[in-house]
């Protein structure tokens, strides 16, 4: 199978996120056929709930649309550093990949601060990629928060 990524789709869900007042970080759930089975934004004050990061909403309707738990051989895609939230559901999601633009330095749960997939407590580990559409979700994190601060 040749690679393609879906980071523009994630990025546009990230913008659209941005758009309705929540940090603009968006993914996307792509299935082992390679094919998008769900999309999501952050809609955290949308629907006033901490959980409702961008992965945790895709992962959700991709679980419901697959009806189950696990999403194996699934790729997620998604403009930033999943916290560590979000890489513990990764991780019992069972998905196969993650592609993530942005490093999180401050909140990231991948490859800074509790780095989830390392623990010998994690069951599954994704393979992970990181660094792609980077400077277009720097850009609109950099964007967003500098406008707020203005």
């Amino acid at each position: 199978m040749v690679f393609r990524s879906f980071m523009d789709q994630a990025l546009e869900e990230a913008r659209a996120a941005g758009a309705r007042g929540e940090v603009p970080v968006g993914a996307v759930v792509v299935d082992p056929q390679g094919a998008v089975v769900a999309r999501a934004g952050n809609r955290t004050r949308e629907l006033s709930d901490p959980t409702a990061h961008a992965e945790i909403v895709a992962l959700r309707a991709a679980c419901a649309a697959a009806g189950s738990e696990r999403l194996v051989g699934h790729a997620l895609y998604v403009t930033l550093e999943p916290c560590a939230m979000c890489a513990a559901a990764i991780a019992a999601a069972r998905i196969k990949r993650v592609y993530y633009g942005a490093q999180d330095p401050k909140s990231g749960g991948v490859a800074h601060g509790a780095r989830v997939f390392s623990h010998p407590q994690c069951h599954h580990v994704p393979e992970v990629f990181d660094g792609i559409g980077a400077e277009e979700a720097e850009r609109l994190l950099k964007e967003f928060f500098g406008d707020r601060r203005d």
